[in-house]
C-alpha cells in the first residue's frame, strides 16, 4: 500500500490525516512546531497568534461536526481552540502519525512520486512518498509592504504581536483595518498613548450577535441569491452598526461579502469615543513622523503593519503547483492539474467555512486517493474532469476584489456543493 506524507498539524492537516485515516491510508505526518494545534499554539515558533485573540467565526459553524467542541463559549480564545484540536488529535489517535520538531526542508519528483527531505531531532532524512499533502497554513509568511521614506522609531508587522504589553506607553500606527487590525487597535486603546489606523479602503463591520444569536448562525438554511443577500444584510447592519464612514472610514467601493467583512463592532464604539482615529493611505515615513495622502502627518513611535499575509510553500519549487500570480492554479483550490501528487489542503479563505469545510475537502481528496489504490479506472475518470475546462463557479455569485489576498476566496456554500457534487461523481463512477 502507498505512503503519503502530510505537512503541518494545523487544523487543515489534522483533517486531512482524519479523513485518509478513515480510508484506511497509510500516511506520516510531519510538523515544525512540538505540537498540533498550527497558528493556534501561540507557542509555535511560525504562529501569528496574539494574547486577545478568539475565533471570528462562532464555534458551531467553526468546529468538526463529528467531534464538537466541549465549550458552550460562542466565540472561543486561543486557548481553548488549542485545547480542542490537542483532543481532537488523541481522541482519533492522530498524534502519533506526526513527527513534530521536524521541518520539511525540500521536495523534489522522483518515480512517480515524491522525496521528501526533513530535518528533525534524528537530523537531516529523505524518505519517498507516492504523494504529499501541503496543509502548512495560509497565515504564516507576513506581507510586508514597501514605502517611501524610512521609519526610525519600531516597524513591526502583526505577526510579531502577541501582547498588548508592547504597546504600552507608545504612539501607535496601526496600518490596515482587517480583522487582527483591528483586534490589535482594541488592545492598544488600553494601553497605548494615543492610537491611529491609516486604511486606503472602506470596510464592512458585521456585529458577533445579532438578534441575541451569534450572526453566523442565521440564514443557515438554503443560501439566498449574491444580489438579495447583498441587499438585505446590508440593511440589516445598517440598522445595527451605522454607517462606519461617520467614524472616518472611507465609503466602501465594493458590495457586502466581496471582500472579508470586520468581526469587530468595539473597534466603532471606540471611534465613536475618541479612543482613536481613522487616517489615509501612507504617503512616505520621514524619521518618527508618517506622512499621509491628504497632505496631514503624525509622529509614532510604533508602526503596525495590519497587512495580512502570502501564500508560502517554500519547500517546493513553484511550478509543480502551477502558480499563477499570488496563488496556485489548482481543481477546488486542492489539485493540480497535471496530478503530479501533490495535493493542497487549507488554501481556501471564505468567510464562514469552518474546520468542516477543510474536512470536507480532505474526504474528496481521502476518496481520490482511495480510488488512485485501488480503482485506477475510477480515479482515471476523475482526473479526466479536472484537466479538463469545466471547472465549477467557486464565488456563488459574488465579484470578489482583485487583490492579491483575495485570489485564493471562494464562497463557502458554492465551494461545499461542488465538494459534494466532485466526492458523487467519483464514487459513482
Amino acid at each position: 500500500m502507498n505512503t503519503y506524507a502530510v505537512i503541518g498539524a494545523g487544523p487543515s492537516g489534522l483533517a486531512a490525516a482524519r479523513a485518509l485515516q478513515k480510508r484506511g491510508i497509510r500516511i506520516d505526518g510531519y510538523e515544525a512546531s512540538s505540537g498540533v494545534g498550527g497558528l493556534w499554539d501561540i507557542d509555535n515558533p511560525r504562529s501569528t497568534m496574539y494574547e486577545s485573540a478568539h475565533l471570528i467565526s462562532s464555534r458551531t459553524t467553526t468546529q468538526f461536526r463529528e467531534f464538537p467542541m466541549r465549550s458552550t463559549v460562542d466565540y472561543p480564545g486561543h486557548a481553548v481552540l488549542l485545547e480542542y484540536f490537542r483532543e481532537y488529535a488523541e481522541h482519533f489517535s492522530l498524534t502519533e502519525l506526526f513527527r513534530f520538531d521536524t521541518r520539511v526542508s525540500r521536495l523534489a519528483p522522483r518515480d512517480g512520486g515524491w522525496d521528501l527531505t526533513s530535518e528533525g531531532p534524528d537530523g537531516e532524512t529523505t524518505r519517498w512518498y507516492r504523494g504529499v499533502v501541503l496543509a502548512n497554513g495560509t497565515l504564516a509568511e507576513p506581507n510586508v509592504p514597501t514605502f517611501a521614506g524610512e521609519f526610525t522609531g519600531e516597524l513591526l508587522h502583526t505577526s510579531a504581536y502577541t501582547s498588548p504589553a508592547q504597546l504600552a506607553g507608545k504612539r501607535v500606527l496601526i496600518i490596515g483595518a482587517g480583522n487582527s487590525g483591528c483586534d490589535i487597535a482594541v488592545d492598544a486603546v488600553h494601553h497605548a498613548v494615543a492610537v491611529d489606523m491609516s486604511v486606503r479602503r472602506g470596510y464592512y463591520f458585521v456585529p458577533r450577535y445579532l438578534f441575541g444569536k451569534p450572526s453566523d448562525t442565521l440564514n443557515q438554511g438554503r443560501p439566498l441569491p449574491a444580489r438579495l443577500k447583498q441587499a438585505l444584510d446590508s440593511r440589516v447592519l445598517r440598522a445595527f452598526t451605522g454607517d462606519p464612514v461617520r467614524f472616518g472610514f472611507p465609503k466602501p467601493d465594493y458590495r457586502i461579502y466581496e471582500s472579508h467583512p470586520i468581526v469587530n463592532t468595539l473597534i466603532l464604539n471606540h471611534l465613536g469615543q475618541g479612543d482613536l482615529s481613522i487616517r489615509p493611505d501612507i504617503d512616505r515615513f520621514d524619521g518618527r513622523t508618517v506622512r499621509f495622502r491628504d497632505g496631514s502627518s503624525g509622529d509614532y513611535d510604533l508602526v503596525l503593519l495590519a497587512t495580512g499575509y502570502r501564500l508560502d510553500y517554500p519547500f517546493v519549487d513553484r511550478s509543480h503547483l502551477h502558480w499563477r500570480g499570488a496563488s496556485p492554479r489548482l481543481f477546488l483550490n486542492m489539485f493540480p492539474a497535471s496530478f503530479n501528487g501533490l495535493y493542497v489542503m487549507g488554501m481556501i479563505e471564505a468567510s464562514g467555512i469552518g474546520w468542516q469545510g477543510r474536512y470536507e475537502q480532505a474526504e474528496l481528496l481521502a476518496a481520490y486517493l482511495a480510488a488512485d489504490d485501488g480503482d485506477p479506472a475510477r480515479a482515471a475518470r476523475f482526473r479526466a474532469r479536472v484537466t479538463g475546462d469545466a471547472w465549477p463557479d467557486l464565488t456563488g455569485g459574488y465579484h470578489y476584489l482583485g487583490l492579491d489576498r483575495m485570489s485564493y476566496y471562494v464562497n463557502k456554500d458554492a465551494y461545499r456543493a461542488a465538494l459534494r457534487r466532485e466526492q458523487r461523481a467519483l464514487e459513482a463512477a
